[in-house]
């Protein structure tokens, strides 16, 4: 229960009410009060700017890898993809001045991460965790080890249990006829170190967005690291906040 008029006013003031909202596909709109947000720009000074219109917006883009030719199989190949101007071509689309972008990996053999575009490090990326995760002496990749070998990448031991099998038949394969089963397996991939390297790197960054511009360093990117490449890719990204 508010006690006091004065309360009341706070919580109208912190969870402003009679908003509504329209959507479109994807893409929605909510409109209501004008707030009044602090941007701090430098030591103790801050500016203040009116917030517009609420944005909510979600799209799929596809990445091609650098490089790929046109029916080229996956080979375990490492690459790393800008995917900074798509962000930033999406954000001016959107009509978005201030919030977050939240950009997600839809792939189980992909990462996201915040850094450097510069080709020699995307070679010192690829040694570095093949170190670390070398590929399984059954991969295609050309950095495999002897000696090397993952469970995952036992494809004639798989699905392994009744909640793998079904995850398959949910995915459309009818694994439950010998030659549907056999077609599943053929076409996996021995890329245990590949789902192993991307829990390493993560799947998804959130990014502050301020007077329509992304707040990362001079230098930084953001990158999709392939670990199970060339393939063509999705990512997912969402934008949150004003115009």
């Amino acid at each position: 229960m508010v006690s006091s008029p004065l309360a009341l006013l706070a919580l109208l003031v912190a969870f402003p009410i009679g908003v509504t909202a329209f959507s479109n596909g994807h893409h929605s709109h909510i409109s209501g009060f004008r707030r009044t947000c602090l941007h701090e720009t430098s030591g103790t000074q801050a500016e203040a700017f009116q917030l517009g219109q609420q944005i909510c917006t979600y799209k799929t883009i596809t990445i091609t890898p650098s490089g790929m030719n046109d029916g080229e199989l996956p080979r375990q190949a490492v690459s790393v993809e800008d995917l900074t101007p798509h962000l930033n071509s999406y954000i001016e689309s959107s009509g978005m001045k201030n919030g977050v972008l939240t950009v997600i990996s839809r792939h189980t053999t992909t990462a996201l991460t915040i850094n450097e575009l510069e080709s020699r490090l995307a070679r010192d990326v690829e040694e570095f965790f093949l170190k670390i995760c070398p590929p399984d002496e059954r991969s295609e990749s050309e950095k495999k080890e002897a000696g090397v070998r993952y469970l995952h990448n036992d494809i004639d031991q798989r699905p392994d249990g009744e909640d793998e099998q079904q995850r398959c038949r949910d995915n459309g394969w009818d694994i439950d006829d010998d030659v549907e089963l056999q077609k599943w397996r053929d076409q996996e991939p021995i890329n245990a170190h590949s789902h192993l390297i991307s829990m390493m790197l993560g799947s998804s960054e959130s990014i502050p967005v301020v007077d329509g511009e992304m707040v990362i360093g001079q230098w930084q990117s953001v990158l999709l690291v392939d670990l199970d490449g060339p393939r063509t890719r999705t990512v997912g990204i969402q934008l949150m906040g004003n115009s």
